[in-house]
């Protein structure tokens, strides 16, 4: 069974900046696909980051919102997905939900898709002041 716990959440003003983990357990990381989600009130579900590695490759992906200013990595001895966020503006405000997948996207994908992803964890709150 696998099991996602989210931590790190918090409330900053703008232009600081957070570090959420994600503690996982059942599995191996580095095998699965995995990723950040946000949700705001009132708006659906986005993807936000995304890491997997193939072929011996490590594959990193993000929505263009937070390209240059979010950064996830994950500690494979710590089984532990991270995402580093810098800069925060008040936009970022949402729930942040860690996601993950014993399979990798599909051709094309890019892991910022729900539909790529079995197993959520219960989000940790984000609140960006201005």
């Amino acid at each position: 069974q696998v099991q996602l716990a989210e931590s790190g959440g918090g409330s900053v003003q703008a232009g600081g900046s957070l570090r959420l983990s994600c503690a996982a357990s059942g599995y191996t990381p580095r095998s699965y696909l995995m990723g950040w989600f946000r949700q705001a009130p009132g708006k659906e579900r986005e993807g936000v980051a995304a890491i997997y590695t193939s072929g011996g490759s490590t594959y990193k992906y993000y929505v263009g919102s937070v390209t240059g200013r979010f950064t996830i990595s994950q500690d494979n001895a710590k089984n532990t997905l991270s995402l580093q966020m810098n800069s925060l503006k008040p936009e970022d405000t949402a729930m942040y939900y860690c996601a993950a997948d014993p399979s990798p996207p599909p051709y094309g994908g890019t892991g910022l898709r729900e539909y790529e992803y079995n197993y959520w964890g219960q989000g940790t709150q984000v609140t960006v002041s201005s």
